[in-house]
Order: C-alpha cells, then structure tokens, then sequence
C-alpha cells in the first residue's frame, strides 16, 4: 500500500524555517555558555590545584577543592539534562495486545500502512476522552529513533463512531508520517532541555546544599557558583521566550497537517463529527465523575462510568435540543458557539493547538468528502467493550480513598439521581438560558411602566433578546481583554475587532467606544427584564396565585447586595493568609495570625447564621456540616512556637471553602425559586386557558 504524501503548506514550511532558525541560534548560544564553562572549570581547578601545591596545609586543601569545585559545578549544571529522562507515567494506563483485541490492532495496522510510520510499541488503554502517541524522551532521543506508544481513551471511544476513531488515530499517527514533521521532535527536545535548565532543579539543589554543608568553606564557592547559574538562567529565560513561541507556532501548523493526512484517510467528515462532540463528551465524562466525587463520603463508587458517561451525553444533549443521529449526538458548530458573541480576536502565539473552529474550517477547505463512513460505534472494535469499561473503571476507583467498604450505584439509580440534581441546578427551559449567566436587573418593583398589555413571553425570551444577553456579556469581556491589552499586561501588538486590524496604541479609543455601545445594550436588557417582572405580576393576577412575584423579586435583589459583602470576608481572609505560602519570620507570623482574627470572627458569624437558616439545611453534605461544627467549637491556634499546626490550618480553608460555596449556593437557590415561581405561573395560565 502506497502510503499517503501530504504537500506542506507555505505556512508550515515558514513556521518550520523558523523554529530551525531558533534552535540553531539556542546551540550556538549554548555552545559558547558551554565553551566559557569548561575554561572556567579548567581554571579553577588548575587555580585549586596550585593554591594546595603552594602551600599544601588544611586550610589551602579546603580552599583549593572549593574552588575547583566551582567550575566543576557550574559545568555539571549546563550538563544534567543529558542525563535526565522524561518518563510518561503509566500508572493509570492498561496495556492491551493483538491477543486481547484483534479487531482494534487491524484497524491499526491499516492506519499506519496508509499513514505511512510505523506500528506502536505498545497500546494502551485509558479512562480520558483523548488520544495520544507518547514516547519516553530524553536528549539522546534527538539523535536515536524511538518507537512510539499509542493511547487510546475508552471516554473518547465510548462516544464516536468506527469512521471518528480511524480519523482520530490517522491524525496521531500522521505527525510522525512525514521527515519535516521531526523538525517538531527537535524543537520539543530543545524546549525539554532548557526547561530542564531553568525549572527542573530540585536534585541539583539539593547536592549543592549538601555540598556547602559540609564545610563553611565550601559554601563561598556555591554562593558564586549559583550567581553565575543564575546569569546564565537569565540568557535562557530570555531563549525559551523564543524557541517556545516558534514551537509553538509550527505545533498548530502540525496540527492542521495532521488533520490533513486524517482527511485523506477517511474524509474530513469523520474528524469534523468528532472534534464538535468532544466538548460535550468531555464534560459528560466530568460531570459523571463529579458525581462520584460527592458520594465518596457514602463510599459509592460507579459499576461503568462509560455507561454513565454516554447517558449524561445523550441527556445534555436532548436538554439542548442538539439532534440525536445514528444513536450520537451531533453539534454543529453554530451550537458550539451559541453563545459566544466575541468579536475580538487575538492570535495566540502560546497556543500549542489552533482553536477547533479554525481546524474545521482548514479540514473543509480540502475538500476530501467520503460517502463510505461507518457510523456504528467505536465499542463494537473492543471484543467485549462493557466488561473492559467495567475494568478501567474499577481502575479509576482504585485511587480513591474511602473510609469503609465500597458500593456500587446501579445504572438506573446513577440516571434518576443525575436527573434530579441536574433538574436542581438548573433553571426551566421556559427562559432558553436568558438568565444562565445573568441575575434579573434590580429596579423599583412599584413602579408602574406603560405599553404592557400587549407583551408576549416569546418576545420577552426570543433569539434576539437571548443574543442581548450574551452580547453584553462579550463586550464587557472583551473590554477587560482590551484593558490588558492598553496596560500592557497582556503583551499585543495588534488585534482584529469585528474584522477590523487594530495596534495596542488604539485600544483605548476603542474601550470607549465599546463602553458606550454596552451601556446602550445594558438599558434594552434592562428594559426587557422590567417587562418581564410585569408580564409575570400579570400572570399571578390573573391566576389569583398568592402574591410572591414581589416578595421573590425583593428578597432574591437584597441578598444580590448583600453578596459583595459576604464574599469579601472570604476573599480578604484569603488574601491575609497568603504569607503562610512564603518563608516569614515567626514573629511575623504571630503577628499576622492576630490580625485576621477580626476577620476569623466576621466569619464564623456568618457561618452560625447559614447554619441557622432553614433555607440552606438540606443542601448541606455531612462533611460541610460536620467541617462547621467543628470549626464554630472553640477559638483554633494555627501557629506554636516555631512551626504550623497543619490539621488546623486545613480545617480553616475547609470552612473558608466551604463558606463561599454555600453562599453561592444561597444566592442560586433563591434565583432558582424566583424562575420557577415564573415558570410555574406560565403553565397554570396555559391551564386556564385551555378551560
């Protein structure tokens, strides 16, 4: 089989000129730090031998071996990453073979004979919704090939199809099918070494520290060792800025190649289907794995998460009106950005991987269409994918502490409870995610407003209303983008803003401006929830309902005002207790403890008065509750003579955590009742009409 031969784009053979160009200026840079190490080595240590021979007595021998030592360690310090290895860890993976899984391996060895590379070491299975090829890299790797491993996910299997699995595994396997694609190896290695270099130091430090104590001698050699690895760490820094920007840089253009040799394998409509459903097969899998993170202190665990995973997938998605085709979701990428209404762009020079909406676009400009795709799942490779699922899964669980012996929830209670507290953080469908991200705007409740009668629910909560909101939202985003961008905080030549090219100099023009446009957009919005409140009195009016539409408003407004406050004590504790994070002095210490207990006081009050709200009482988890109680009990020290008691510090941020989290709880919890107060008056006006 003829393996596929990809033409490189003008882009990616600039990107790649590029990041040649910056690895050769690292090695001769390098080579000359090198070149002024070995001469200072030989220096010092022809000095230290000729200090001893003057006059050999201890103090001579001391002073001699420190100071040979002095070159000696500055040049081990340019040489230590040729001795370390970057091991992927494997602990959480499951190695498979052609024995255990046929089907799988043939599909493999069909891609890579396409592809043209050659077939994994090794093939792993893990529980993430990803697939990787990884290797073991060290320096030598630059200059010896090594096979590479292939992972595969079963969250990402469980949710595409044979055609999405066969274009995600081509698109792996195409960044090592091509000879310019290595220039991408030699940039990562190169970045690898001087990251080595700058952060990866904790075993160097440590035989330096072990070698200035065992003589006060010593020590004076180290010192001037590490201001002059410090100089040099300073050259790196500044090169590490430029070699990883151009890594950067030709990494998207690897990854639109790849996508490429994807296309040519199976049609870009495989890898397009795919790369639209991640999102949401990625958050399924989370939200499936939050769940379980609350129920550790029931000591539940899950059977299959996967199966879980795809029924959290499928139900966001019918919740979301995203159409259900071939037993998968598929999200288009108008729902993908449904409410992204950002009209800045910034190129982003750090990205590694280019945004998805940019990948489709390239992979529909190939044109590569296929008739001939296979939409059953991707499971039906595995010989018998549930009891693997079962496997990973009770891998997963594996690292999970619990305090006695472990159960398992059925399926069919993992759907009704998931239900359930999904239907309990949400709002009603009614309002088309209006105020998902939105609190209803405060106003006068008595005041009367004209042109009422005749306002409609569809008009209130249309698609045009809906886009208000997120408009806003987007600008007053972009505004604080482009602030950063006037400070220069965020370091930007030049942007684009609806289309249009703009330097950093002109952001602050263009922050005024829209300024004005979200004040003229925050006044239709407040207008439209002023509607809103009165459509609603008007529905319970003429229901006969008990008046709470008022009450509701009032309450859940004085409680928004309120917020800043609440959240203040935790963010200033916060901030006051940042110093235990850095070496002070004991005094210090004690002093800074005193000052906080104001706060400390502030803060178990209004922690009592949670506690005492009925409001809150059902939504408190034994570990919140039990974590209150026993921080209310008496007055905790945190700090003895000369060290932090740990367990009382912990259970502190324990409480400060758990403090935030109950009052956005309280906050959601009274929005929430307000909306369906809404919601609910809506269905018993159909009620009556339709008698």
């Amino acid at each position: 089989m003829t393996p596929i031969q990809i033409k490189v784009s003008s882009e990616f053979k600039a990107q790649t000129a590029k990041a040649i160009a910056f690895i050769s200026l690292f090695i001769l840079t390098y080579i000359l730090m090198l070149a002024l190490a070995v001469g200072l080595t030989v220096l010092c240590v022809y000095a230290g031998i000729f200090l001893i021979l003057l006059k050999p007595m201890f103090i001579t021998i001391v002073l001699g071996v420190g100071l040979a030592s002095l070159g000696i360690l500055v040049l081990f310090f340019l040489l230590k990453f040729i001795f370390k290895s970057h091991k992927v860890d494997r602990s959480h993976l499951t190695e498979i073979t052609n024995a255990n899984e046929p089907e799988l391996f043939k599909l493999i060895d069909e891609i890579v004979q396409k592809v043209g590379t050659s077939f994994p070491k090794k093939v792993y299975l893990s529980a993430d919704v990803n697939a990787a090829v990884f290797y073991d890299s060290s320096f030598w790797s630059m200059f010896f090939p090594i096979r590479k491993n292939l992972q595969i996910g079963m969250g990402l299997v469980n949710t595409i199809s044979k055609s999405e699995l066969t274009a995600i595994l081509s698109h792996e396997f195409g960044h090592f099918s091509q000879k310019s694609m290595k220039v991408g190896t030699y940039v990562y290695n190169v970045n690898q070494v001087i990251f080595n270099l700058l952060y990866d130091n904790e075993g160097y430090d440590k035989l330096i520290q072990k070698w200035a104590s065992v003589s006060s001698y010593f020590s004076i050699f180290v010192v001037a060792s590490v201001r002059i690895i410090e100089g040099i760490q300073w050259v790196l820094k500044e090169m590490y800025g430029v070699v990883n920007k151009s890594y950067m840089g030709l990494s998207r253009e690897m990854e639109f190649h790849a996508d490429e040799i994807a296309a040519n394998v199976t049609g870009y409509e495989p890898l397009k289907s795919s790369l639209l459903r991640m999102s949401i097969a990625d958050h399924a899998y989370k939200s499936v794995l939050s769940f379980y993170d609350n129920r550790i202190s029931e000591n539940k665990k899950s059977e299959n998460i996967f199966k879980e995973q795809f029924f959290v997938m499928s139900f966001l998605s019918q919740e979301n009106n995203v159409e259900i085709r071939n037993n998968l979701p598929q999200v288009s990428g108008q729902e993908l950005n449904k409410f992204n209404k950002s009209k800045l762009t910034i190129k982003d020079q750090w990205a590694s991987h280019p945004s998805e909406e940019d990948r489709i676009n390239m992979l529909e400009k190939t044109g590569l269409s296929s008739t001939n795709i296979d939409h059953e799942s991707a499971n039906l490779l595995f010989r018998d994918a549930e009891k693997t699922q079962e496997n990973l899964s009770n891998t997963l669980f594996e690292s999970v502490t619990y305090s006695g012996e472990c159960s398992t929830i059925s399926f069919e209670i993992f759907q009704a409870e998931f239900k359930k507290e999904f239907l309990e953080n949400t709002f009603p469908k009614l309002f088309k995610g209006y105020y998902d991200n939105k609190n209803p705007v405060p106003f006068d409740t008595q005041q009367v407003g004209t042109d009422l009668d005749n306002v409609k629910l569809d008009d209130l909560f249309s698609d045009t209303k809906i886009d208000m909101v997120y408009t806003a939202i987007a600008l007053e985003n972009d505004i604080e983008t482009l602030k950063q961008i006037a400070y220069k905080s965020l370091k930007v030549k030049t942007f684009d803003y609806a289309g249009v090219r703009y330097g950093q100099k002109e952001s602050n023009k263009l922050i005024q401006q829209l300024k004005k446009e979200l004040e003229l957009l925050n006044e239709k919005i407040a207008e439209n929830d002023f509607k809103i409140y009165h459509y609603f009195k008007k529905c319970e009016n003429a229901n006969n309902s008990v008046s709470n539409m008022e009450s509701l408003y009032e309450q859940f407004l004085k409680q928004e005002k309120e917020l800043e406050a609440k959240y203040e004590i935790y963010t200033t504790l916060s901030n006051e207790l940042q110093f235990i994070n850095f070496t002070t002095p004991f005094e210090q210490i004690r002093a800074n403890f005193f000052k906080i207990e104001p706060l400390e006081k502030k803060l178990k009050k209004e922690i009592q008065e949670i506690m005492d709200d009925g409001n809150y009482r059902s939504h408190f988890t034994d570990e919140i509750k039990s974590n209150f109680n026993l921080y209310l009990s008496k007055d905790w020290k945190y700090f003895g003579t000369e060290v932090y008691f740990d367990k009382n510090l912990e259970m502190l941020f324990a409480a400060m955590n758990n403090y935030a989290f109950m009052v956005s709880k309280g906050h959601f919890l009274l929005k929430r009742d307000l909306l369906n107060h809404q919601a609910d008056l809506v269905l018993k006006t159909q009620d009556v009409a339709l008698k």
